[in-house]
């Protein structure tokens, strides 16, 4: 049930801001009539559409501010300088505990700029990780980060299929989830020194995932794993290629079936199946990307999307919230660290029980050669 939800809107994030922010939200209300809204960004924009949306006026309040975070905007500007933005008191109310997430169409960097200063990050994560899913032929999969961070090294990688692979058994429900690093070859020795370093990590058992290997970009598509860890750069790249890629599918089958009169009564035929792959592959379907790694909700919606997409990114918000995803990933992360710390003991009781024996002193150097462990 979402009644007693309040979802913070930063209402001047997104290219067709505030009025998809808007029409959005209706659309989300319908969907889930419990949630309440704290709208947050320029009244004099806002009230007059707000007021053709009687029903949406009753469960939103309206904090008016002028400011509003740029989309060409730095991070660090953004953070220092908008302290009054749309976004930062968006970002505000779930850190005060009068919204239980946020919503922004807004600058990516600039959100998680932000929510990560706002927010902070759970214990043992040192950057979070933006993370959405993806539709495959076995059904969907959770990919990340899709722009968060740029560059990422070895640990980054680690912590990131680490997240994933909680976010899988929260979200999709699966016991084992398959994590695999994305890279220009499933050969140990393909990739850039981060990926390689990070799977050697994984490889070794240095965590509780089911760590499959490295995977190329088809199998994406193809559902290869069920967890998918990449750098930002890479996975935002990948996410609006296959974006791009679905919107030609889609645009290029209507135009065949325009062709001819035959072509015409061959869609009038195909019409219902048809109609169930477009809508399959529709990317606004699976908009909304959450910023795993921080303590509180973040929901990041596509910059272009309409207010379809938009309300499917407060829906991310509002199930996360209600099946309980921030308590099970802090649970699920400090009981990794327990593992840990317990094997990490066993590891040292298993050292003072049984001590290395040492060889006598090489004569040639001079000094002690012990065995190895």
């Amino acid at each position: 049930m979402s009644d007693g939800v309040t979802i913070a809107l930063d209402a001047m994030g997104g290219e067709h801001a505030p009025a998809m922010v808007l029409r959005g939200a209706n659309i989300a209300l319908e969907r889930h009539p419990g949630v309440r809204f704290l709208l947050f960004g320029d009244e004099t924009q806002i009230a007059p559409l707000l007021a053709k949306l009687p029903v949406l006026a009753k469960a939103a309040t309206l904090h008016h501010t002028a400011e509003a975070v740029r989309d060409d905007a730095k991070p660090s500007v953004a953070l220092r300088a908008g302290r009054r933005s749309s976004m930062r008191l968006a970002i505000d109310a779930v850190a005060d505990g009068r919204a239980d997430g946020i919503v922004s169409a807004g600058n990516t960097g600039a959100l998680m700029a932000i929510a990560k200063f706002v927010l902070k990050t759970l214990p043992g994560i040192d950057r979070p990780a933006i993370a959405t899913l993806l539709p495959t032929r076995r059904g969907e999969s959770v990919m990340l980060d899709l722009g968060a961070n740029v560059e990422c090294d070895a640990e980054n990688l680690v912590q990131f299929a680490l997240m994933g692979d909680i976010f899988a058994r929260a979200v999709l429900g699966l016991a084992q989830p398959t994590v695999g690093l994305l890279n220009i070859g499933s050969e140990d020795l393909k990739g850039n020194d981060a990926v390689r370093a990070a799977g050697a990590r994984l490889r070794g058992g240095m965590t509780p995932i089911r760590f499959h290997g490295f995977i190329e970009g088809n199998d994406i598509a193809a559902g290869t794993v069920d967890v998918i860890v990449t750098d930002g750069f890479t996975g935002n790249v990948t996410l609006k290629t296959i974006e791009g890629f679905a919107r030609l599918f889609s645009e290029s089958l209507h135009a065949s079936f325009r062709h001819s009169l035959v072509a015409r009564i061959g869609y009038v035929l195909a019409r219902g199946a048809l109609r169930k792959l477009t809508t399959r592959l529709d990317p606004r379907r699976y908009n909304g990307a959450m910023f795993l790694g921080l303590a509180g909700i973040a929901v990041k919606s596509h910059g272009s999307t309409d207010d379809f997409g938009f309300a499917n990114a407060i829906g991310v918000a509002v199930d996360l919230k209600v099946n309980g995803f921030l308590p099970q990933i802090t649970d699920e992360l400090a009981r990794l660290n327990r593992d840990s710390v317990n094997r990490d003991s066993g590891n040292r009781d298993s050292v003072n029980r049984e001590p290395v024996p040492q060889e006598p002193a090489n004569e040639q150097s001079g000094g002690v050669v012990s065995a190895s462990i």
